[in-house]
């Protein structure tokens, strides 16, 4: 560096300035640089995230398609490309994660019924409605055949007697909120006098199940819907 008299020390000075911003960006960007490393170091070490819904759908089909015991937690992890950790974390135990389907399905395609008596006029209309859509929904193309709440849990070992009267239960609310209806029916005259609310909630609950097994066996929607008017008669 050269020292100049006069309008020389003008230089000097500027150039230590100049010096000075060099060293202050320099020191900048080897800040940002280390912040960079460290954040992507950091980011790489944190689990993706994943939408839940999405894998709660999933884990119903599945589920849905081949019951509580056919699907293992290593089923799951594939199936939902999780750690089971973060299963658990997410969802609870699998007991938990399957009554959360459970939950979904009735919120969405299993909750035909409860939608069909609350917005149908009449019995009648209501329990026509419940056994076309019960039929559509378990022949549905592209998804699990049969109802969740039949199949899924029928047979259990004794490890799952707890989720399977779970589910015992559950189907028999339904079997009450069917004769519950049909008792209104009777008291506002749309039964014959003689009919008994009781056991025609038990045969629609029965045929409801039957639907369900028979979808699964694969029976065609067109045969179901045969029968259809069939069951209409006992109304």
């Amino acid at each position: 560096m050269q020292f100049l008299d006069n309008g020389g020390t003008h230089v000097f000075l500027h150039s230590l300035v100049t010096n000075k911003e060099w060293r202050l960006a320099f020191r900048c960007q080897a800040n940002y640089l280390s912040f960079d490393q460290q954040w992507r170091s950091n980011m790489a070490g944190r689990p993706r995230e994943f939408d839940r819904d999405a894998a709660l759908r999933k884990a119903r089909d599945a589920f849905w398609s081949r019951g509580y015991e056919g699907v293992s937690m290593a089923d799951l992890v594939n199936l939902l490309g999780l750690a089971s950790a973060r299963i658990y974390a997410a969802f609870g135990s699998k007991e938990s994660l399957f009554r959360q389907a459970i939950a979904l399905y009735d919120a969405d395609e299993g909750g035909f019924a409860t939608r069909a008596l609350a917005e149908e006029p009449t019995a009648k209309a209501a329990f026509r409605r419940i056994l076309i859509e019960a039929i559509e929904t378990y022949t549905k193309p592209n998804h699990p055949r049969g109802c969740m709440v039949v199949s899924a849990a029928t047979n259990c070992s004794s490890e799952n007697d707890r989720l399977r009267e779970w589910l015992a239960a559950f189907r028999c609310r339904r079997t009450a909120s069917l004769v519950e209806r049909l008792e209104k029916a009777a008291i506002d005259g749309e039964l014959p006098p003689d009919a008994d609310p009781q056991a025609l909630g038990d045969y629609f609950a029965t045929v409801l199940h039957g639907l369900s097994v028979q979808a699964r066996d694969g029976v065609p929607k067109e045969r179901l819907l045969a029968i259809v008017p069939t069951v209409m008669r006992s109304i």
